[in-house]
């Protein structure tokens, strides 16, 4: 049988019995300013900001972590992005890779581990698979086993330099949570875990809290955004219809990990688009009564 519960009324079921103390208050929050994450600024920026200036935009708005979005355009730079977010105070908090079966015969895998060994950088591996021709048609072991191989790989190699992967929705049989729990199982490795992005979630919005329970203990990170059922995919936190229930479920969690906040537009200069979806953010704290993190905006 497949109901469908709304957020609200199944969030309130689950604080109801003790699941979630969604009314409790807690001692820090997690959406306070100090534990959020720029996400998708690097090709999403109209300013078509260099790290130097995208480093000091971030001190700027007082954001402490960056996860890092790139295209092979910016593979030269990503020694100057290192020393400009240090500089600037800004933790790498995050890589972005995407690869297919193959991570280790992929010319941009290689560069992006080749600069954590050389520079010696702790961070996390957000990872995106790409499924080859005729993915879709196979059993559901024979997906999961494929897509495992590919992040043991990097798992691995990542161990070796101190660093995590975080198996990252974006849509597709890939990015659906039970999908990315199997592929978890099948790795089997400590230094993996999940990363949910609530702009590639559109579609999971009625059973959000049922599987965020199942999630929470795995996450790396959560990347917010305004949501609606119908979408668009990136919506201005605030302008949603759905987002307030599932940051209350968030917080109420027991999650602990940093919140994302995005651009995500090529038309919009990324400054722009932070500060428009922290200025929401901050209207979704008003509404759940989290005085903790207002006060650290």
């Amino acid at each position: 049988m497949n109901m469908k519960i709304p957020v609200a009324a199944l969030a309130a079921t689950l604080a109801a019995v003790g699941a979630f103390p969604a009314d409790q208050p807690l001692k820090s929050s997690i959406f306070a300013k100090d534990n959020l994450i720029a996400w998708c600024i690097v090709p999403f920026d109209a300013a078509h900001r260099g790290p130097v200036e995208r480093a000091r935009m971030l001190k700027r708005l007082g954001i402490t972590m960056l996860a890092y979005d790139w295209r092979d355009s910016d593979i030269p730079t990503f020694d100057k992005e290192v020393d400009a977010l240090k500089e600037s105070g800004v933790k790498l908090q995050a890589f972005w890779l995407t690869s297919g079966p193959d991570p280790a015969a992929e010319s941009g895998v290689r560069a992006v581990l080749d600069l954590l060994k050389r520079r010696n950088v702790k961070t996390e591996i957000w990872y995106m698979y790409r499924p080859p021709a005729g993915f879709d048609a196979l059993p559901q072991a024979e997906k999961v086993g494929q897509v495992a191989k590919a992040v043991k790989y990097l798992a691995v190699e990542t161990q070796k330099l101190q660093c995590k992967v975080g198996i990252y929705n974006h849509g597709g049989w890939y990015g659906e949570p039970e999908n990315e729990l199997a592929i978890l199982k099948a790795v089997g490795m400590p230094n993996v875990g999940l990363v949910y992005n609530f702009h590639h979630g559109h579609e999971q919005i009625d059973r959000f809290p049922a599987f965020f329970r199942k999630i929470q203990p795995h996450l790396l990170a959560v990347n917010i955004n305004g949501m609606k059922k119908e979408g668009p995919m990136i919506i201005t936190v605030g302008e949603g219809s759905s987002e307030l229930d599932m940051l209350k479920l968030v917080r109420s969690s027991g999650y602990k990990g940093p919140i994302g906040i995005l651009n995500h537009s090529t038309e919009r200069d990324a400054e722009v688009g932070l500060k428009g979806n922290m200025a929401g953010l901050q209207k979704m704290l008003g509404m759940m009564g989290d005085k903790a993190a207002l006060k650290t905006y």
